[in-house]
């Protein structure tokens, strides 16, 4: 039964997978890359990062010798902006190392990198019998065997880890191993994990999925119930918290106003202008005009609402602490999140 299902998808994907550069290699410096880029972003928009970073970075000890700063701006539009934190400081780690680590516990030590993450490098760079367990193979396994457990559960993590990686096309024996299996092997693992997750970005998907045309279809419990709609079961999500921002580009004599946000909150590390949160305006020295009001800016837990604007000053006043005057000019050596982003386009720079 699983040996069916498995083959089924290796033959599906030998026809069906997506042609994407980060696998035509078995080094793992881009494959990582790819897969830090691709966490939480879709392919098609993670493709354009992916070609930026090794364009720029063709190698992990230049990522590792870039400033936190560079990466930052680089991944600007991205989102989630720990996963650039993280894969800079990952970066150097493996530098320090003085190669990637090959077992399971040492690629899973580099920051950033969690199960699924350390399953996807160990599988497609060194051929680790590591099963992959992303969004698609949730939806694909809870589909084709009809379980209801909540794949955000600990118990649904569990089940799904274990189910996925009694679907590996190894032998029993090799299970267990946490060291590169022959060629062979290799290739069979890192297929398999790549067309379990092209067939749920592809054909399982999430609405409206194939099933007409799909080889599993005679198999899948959930088609056969109908309940391929309902399939995977999901706890409810955590209540979506609304906060109020006002953003102030206050410009004057070529400078900016700007600070780097701190640890604990989002955005950490990147440079924003004179921000209020929750406060009324205070009254300026200088020309303020509304850019926008009520701009609508939504997070995983939160979701903004933000007004902007333009306060022209003709002399520098005493800044708050944490603040500094930053040339105009220089504003896109700065990494800002996609909001503020959205502000710099409002106001136009001279």
């Amino acid at each position: 039964m699983h040996s069916d299902f498995s083959l089924a998808l290796l033959r599906w994907f030998a026809a069906n997978g997506r042609e994407l550069p980060w696998r035509q290699t078995r080094d793992p410096y881009p494959i990582w890359l790819s897969e830090i880029i691709l966490q939480q972003t879709r392919v098609q928009q993670g493709y354009d990062y992916w070609e930026r970073f090794m364009r720029r970075w063709p190698t992990i000890e230049l990522l590792a010798q870039a400033s936190e700063d560079e990466v930052l701006r680089e991944w600007q539009g991205l989102g989630y902006y720990s996963r650039a934190r993280n894969l800079h400081a990952a970066a150097r780690q493996v530098v320090a190392l003085g190669g990637f680590p090959h077992s399971m516990e040492g690629i899973k030590s580099l920051k950033g990198v969690g199960d699924y993450t350390a399953a996807a490098i160990g599988s497609f760079a060194f051929g680790l019998p590591a099963a992959v367990v992303d969004g698609n193979v949730y939806r694909v396994l809870a589909r084709h065997f009809g379980i209801s457990t909540p794949i955000n559960s600990t118990e649904g993590k569990h089940e799904f880890a274990a189910l996925a990686q009694s679907l590996l096309p190894i032998s029993p024996n090799d299970q267990t191993t946490n060291t590169p299996n022959d060629q062979t092997s290799n290739t069979k693992i890192a297929d398999y994990n790549q067309a379990i997750m092209d067939f749920g970005a592809v054909q399982c998907t999430p609405s409206s999925p194939h099933c007409q045309t799909c080889p599993l279809v005679e198999s899948c419990v959930a088609f056969r119930e109908g309940r391929v709609g309902e399939l995977p079961v999901k706890l409810r999500k955590l209540s979506i918290k609304t906060r109020h921002l006002t953003y102030i580009y206050i410009r004057c004599n070529g400078c900016v106003a700007l600070h780097r946000r701190g640890s604990g909150d989002i955005w950490q590390g990147l440079w924003e202008p004179y921000l209020l949160e929750g406060e009324p305006l205070p009254n300026f020295d200088g020309h303020l005009t509304l850019l926008r009001k009520g701009v609508k800016h939504v997070l995983t837990h939160r979701i903004l609402m933000a007004d902007l604007y333009l306060l022209e000053c003709n002399s520098k006043s005493a800044l708050p602490e944490g603040y500094q005057w930053v040339a105009e000019a220089d504003l896109d050596q700065y990494g800002v999140p996609r909001l503020v982003e959205m502000l710099f386009d409002l106001v136009g720079r001279s």
